[in-house]
């Protein structure tokens, strides 16, 4: 049985919700003026010049306009059209576009899409659809993503608007023009598969694959790469400028709109994928993208392998191979994608294009039954029409019997042959009974229509039957004893006798089936009522898990968040307790470097504790004592030089102040031993005057006129009597003479 293509019929008004636009306007869709045209009330699509018709579903999954030249090749090689390609097949492409240029830094790939991914009508061998008739599925024999595609996306197809064709001048980024009805033609391309050399030449691409998919600790998966586009906001499938290797974060040009808050993006992701509100949503990918703050490494391979474009001409891999809408080909339900069940729209649609398919034909009649025209027309003689009746005939139960329901044999007709002149034949009258409605001419009362339901029979035509009164029709020598009334009369009493037992046998049986039936139904009911009763129990109890199920959830949700901001909060805890440490280390590090230069003594720890930190305050400890010790010997010796120093001063009481007294600005030795000269030359002149010696105390206080060498000769001179002099002076001599220069 060959598919039908339901084509334009499938198109209905567009139902796009408030909901639905103000996702356009957060994701940056709508928000260029004329960008999105959403339609009124046409039922079927009527793009206005410089648009193209799209589905919110689509834009949702990384679709832009100007299109990505890879999209327009795939659109031309496989010969569809935007409308011909589910959500799931966008989101595939969309996945495949930023895999390569985000995380193999090559441009979308034709060979490699040919190794992964191939094409199939989406459907029934009943029905073919025309809007989302074509699933691009992967390869049951290649190892890739879990996309994690939902079982169905609800309603898409009836949420379609109009969006602006920019093409820029530029036919490369050209949609093609909208044509609802356009069949869906299988073509080679939908299985191609790669050429030798084209494996060859992406084998390191798959092996790239394959590692990201299996490095422990940086597995990447399909969830991660379409979380990561849409968190970009880039939309995959727009000719951009830039590659997304060379994806400027904020201020890329290519972006749609600012950073999605981190509910929106978790709500959008579950939104095109089956994970439920329990699974975890990637923040961000275990492998680090390719971008501009991560640049390609050098000598990175670029391979170029773009779909054929229609500028180069019509290519051996658009050749069409059948009509999937008449020779009936193998069918694939969408959500083949993700190699699940066949999605609920999609029986939904099934079910109403067969429709009509599954209505039951005209019934025909029993072959056992005569028609009533060949009834009629059996004899020998025509019988005569009805003549309306002009009063109402009283209720005869033989009359009755004659009028039969459309399940009733027909009655034999009696034979209406002209008698002979030796024969007594009875003779049918054709009277209508008076109030009846006569049949209409040439009915089939044979052929009858079953009723649409057991249930409700359907109304039956009363067929009614001309009422034989048998009348003795005599000869010329007719029989005396037959025309008595009382002869008569027991003719028509056993006509009317045998009517009654006819028509009772036969309301029996109607009763014993009309009994029969109504036991079935009151068991039918009564099942009925259990399966109400059970049905709504279960439902009870299933809202009740529900709900119990979301009150776990939520809370599951809030704990798993409370949880999240504890460990956000523990790592900033410990960053900034590392960070402390490291300033507490660099700091004693410098103090015990001080004191080294200080002292120039460095200790050595028997016991390390083996942590920088307490290490290091086990030298500062070492060297703290150091100066401690230090210190008391300090104001112990600077104590006993204090009154010597500063003999009409009192000693301060701190260490600090003691030891600024003994660093003024002029040198104390100095001041103290000019002093003591002083006392010493007063000593010596008081000497000379005890003495009662003359002596020209000018020429002696002239210094510049007296010659070192004559002051060394004059010391030295008395240097063998010092001791007695300084002893006459009252000065205890020191045991060790001093071996300093004399100053002059």
């Amino acid at each position: 049985m060959a598919a039908a293509d339901v084509g334009s019929a499938e198109w209905e008004r567009s139902k796009i919700s408030t909901q639905d636009v103000n996702l356009l306007k957060k994701l940056g869709i709508s928000k260029k003026p004329k960008a999105v045209c959403f339609p009124s009330e046409e039922s079927y699509p009527t793009p206005p010049m410089g648009y193209r018709v799209s589905f919110v579903d689509h834009l949702i999954r990384g679709l832009s306009a100007p299109i990505h030249p890879f999209l327009r090749g795939l659109l031309f090689v496989y010969g569809l059209q935007l409308h011909h390609l589910t959500p799931n097949s966008i989101l595939h492409i969309s996945i495949f576009i930023t895999l390569c240029e985000a995380f193999l830094g090559v441009s979308p790939n034709w060979a490699l899409w040919k190794r992964i991914f191939f094409c199939r009508r989406n459907g029934s061998a009943n029905v073919a659809y025309n809007i989302g008739g074509v699933v691009i599925s992967v390869r049951p024999t290649v190892d890739y993503f879990d996309v994690k595609l939902p079982d169905s996306v609800q309603g898409w197809r009836k949420k379609w608007l109009y969006i602006q064709e920019e093409n820029h001048g530029c036919a490369e980024d050209n949609i093609p023009p909208f044509d609802g009805a356009e069949k869906i033609l299988r073509r080679r391309s939908w299985d191609a598969e790669a050429t030798e050399e084209e494996r060859t030449s992406t084998e390191a691409l798959m092996t790239r694959i394959h590692e990201l998919q299996n490095t422990r600790g940086k597995e990447l998966s399909g969830i991660q790469i379409t979380a990561y586009f849409l968190r970009t906001r880039v939309q995959p499938l727009q000719a951009r400028k830039y590659p997304l290797w060379k994806y400027a974060g904020d201020e890329d040009v290519d972006r749609l709109s600012a950073d999605l808050e981190v509910k929106d993006l978790e709500k959008l992701v579950r939104k095109i994928s089956s994970l439920s509100k329990k699974d975890y949503v990637p923040s961000s990918c275990r492998v680090k993208p390719y971008s501009a703050t991560n640049a390609l490494p050098k000598n990175h391979p670029n391979l170029v392998s773009l779909p054929p474009l229609p500028e180069g001409g019509d290519v051996e891999e658009r050749a069409v191979i059948s009509d999937d809408n008449q020779d009936a080909p193998s069918f694939v339900n969408e959500p083949t994608d993700s190699q699940k069940s066949a999605g609920s729209y999609e029986k939904e649609a099934a079910s109403e294009a067969t429709a009509s398919a599954q209505s039951l034909p005209p019934a025909v009649s029993p072959k056992n039954k005569r028609k009533r025209s060949d009834v009629e027309y059996s004899g020998t003689s025509k019988p005569e029409e009805a003549v309306p009746s002009r009063q109402k005939a009283a209720y005869d139960p033989y009359l009755e019997t004659l009028i039969s329901s459309d399940d009733e044999e027909e009655i034999p007709a009696f034979d209406v042959a002209a008698r002979t002149s030796t024969s007594q034949t009875l003779v049918v009258s054709e009277t209508p009974v008076e109030g009846e409605e006569s049949s209409p001419p040439q009915q089939n009362a044979g052929a009858s229509t079953p009723p649409s339901s057991p249930l409700v029979p359907s109304p039956k035509r009363a067929r009614i039957e001309t009422i034989p009164e048998p009348t003795l029709q005599l000869s010329s020598s007719s029989n005396p004893l037959l025309d008595d009334p009382m002869i008569k009369e027991l003719f028509r009493i056993g006509a009317q006798f045998i009517g009654y037992r006819d028509y009772a046998s036969k309301t029996e049986e109607k009763l014993a089936e009309v009994n029969e039936r109504a036991n079935t139904l009151a068991q039918k009911l009564e099942q009925s009522e259990e399966a109400r009763k059970k049905a709504e129990s279960d439902a009870f109890q299933a809202r009740r898990e529900a709900d119990k199920a979301k009150t776990e959830a939520a809370g599951v949700e809030d704990l798993r968040k409370r949880l999240h901001d504890a460990e956000t909060s523990l790592s900033e805890h410990i960053a900034a307790q590392s960070a402390r440490e490291e300033a507490i280390l660099k700091r004693i590090r410098s103090q015990n470097r001080r004191f080294v230069n200080k002292t120039s003594q460095e200790f050595e720890l028997e016991d390390p504790d083996n942590d920088p930190l307490l290490d290091a305050v086990s030298f500062l400890e070492f060297h703290g004592t150091e100066a401690r010790e230090g210190i008391d010997q300090a104001k112990a010796g600077l104590s006993r030089l204090f009154p010597y120093f500063f003999p009409k001063k009192e000693e301060p009481a701190t260490f600090l102040a003691l030891a600024k007294c003994f660093n003024p600005p002029e040198d104390l030795g100095l001041k103290m031993r000019q002093e003591n000269m002083k006392v010493a030359v007063e000593s010596s002149v008081a000497l000379v005057a005890d003495s009662q010696q003359t002596i020209d105390w000018a020429k002696v206080g002239d210094t510049e006129q007296i010659e070192q060498a004559k002051w060394r000769s004059l010391i030295k001179a008395a240097k063998p009597n010092t001791k007695k002099i300084l002893s006459y002076l009252g000065i205890k001599p020191s045991s060790t003479p001093s071996s300093s220069k004399p100053e002059v």
